[in-house]
């Protein structure tokens, strides 16, 4: 292990790892030298309900390429079988898994915004749930031997909001309330089941993320991301998908992570602390700029917020 590379000796497991924050976290974990098993439904060969051209294939290359091992093993989290079978190839490989990360969600599509329980597609609603919780679940089902196998583990759950945002927020839906609600309480129960193991538990929620959709939703890119705020100013808060990544990276390269158990964590929140920055240079704040500037209702300035 090097400074460099500080997680070269890890091994990690990151699910829902197609696009987005997934995709961001798997990219900076590579970056840190890991050995990273991304996961999901779209692969070269097919594509998932999301019907979204990137693949997993494609997410293990960009690993390899940040200075990691990327392996793709597609893998629908909803089937015990194909999990076991996952954890079983990872067991087999290297006989430990340092980092999890649960970031499967697969419910953008399914949630209808500001609908109530009564109008909203209650099969759209349960398979949501289904995405986004059962999926949590197996995976720690079958992870969870092999983890705790050596001490220092890190169990990751990715959610959209902080615990303290969520608790006093209604988001978009009951279903997607929820299902972003859930993920912090499971850590919660991860931080209580695993603490004697010597492992840690944390929830980590991105900013606005400029995900591959949110791009494709305003019509720009990476590139030229900032042409976006001409229809929405607020999005000047928004962070790329790698900034999580760089969280999440930190965190696990922390030898003293376990003082976080349990914690909710912010990606802007941990840049305070860790000194990364996203890939501009700049280090978004966004759950505090939510609050304190576009909840409040004023005109978006990122001043002092990135």
């Amino acid at each position: 292990m090097t400074t460099d590379k500080p997680l070269a000796d890890r091994v990690a497991l990151v699910t829902g790892a197609t696009r987005g924050a997934g995709r961001g976290i798997a990219v900076e974990l590579g970056a840190a030298g890991a050995t990273v098993y991304v996961t999901g439904r779209s692969t070269t060969a097919k594509r998932s309900e999301y019907n979204r051209p990137e693949t997993i294939e494609e997410t293990a290359e960009l690993v390899t390429a940040a200075g990691g091992t990327g392996i793709a093993v597609p893998t629908d989290h909803l089937v015990p079988e194909q999990v076991e079978a996952l954890v079983a190839r990872i067991d087999a490989e290297h006989g430990r898994i340092d980092v999890l990360v649960n970031d499967i969600f697969g419910g953008d599509f399914l949630a209808a915004w500001d609908t109530p329980v009564w109008e909203h597609s209650l099969d759209d609603g349960l398979r949501l749930l289904r995405l986004a919780i059962d999926t949590h679940l197996i995976t720690a089902r079958y992870a969870f031997p092999v983890l705790i196998r050596n001490p220092g583990g890190l169990v990751v759950e990715v959610t959209d909001g902080t615990a303290e945002y969520n608790a006093d927020h209604y988001r978009l839906n009951v279903y997607y309330d929820l299902a972003k609600l859930a993920p912090i309480r499971l850590t919660h129960s991860w931080a209580h089941e695993l603490r004697e193991y010597g492992a840690t538990a944390v929830a980590i929620t991105p900013g606005w993320l400029r995900s591959e959709l949110m791009l494709d939703m305003y019509g720009v890119a990476e590139a030229n991301w900032r042409d976006a705020c001409a229809k929405e100013p607020h999005f000047a808060i928004s962070e790329s998908p790698r900034f999580v990544g760089r969280a999440v990276a930190a965190l696990a390269a922390d030898p003293q992570r376990a003082r976080r158990q349990g914690a909710s964590l912010s990606s802007g929140g941990l840049a305070r602390e860790y000194g990364f920055t996203d890939l501009d240079g700049s280090a978004p704040d966004a759950w505090r700029y939510v609050v304190e500037v576009q909840d409040a209702g004023k005109p978006a300035d990122t001043t002092g917020y990135r």
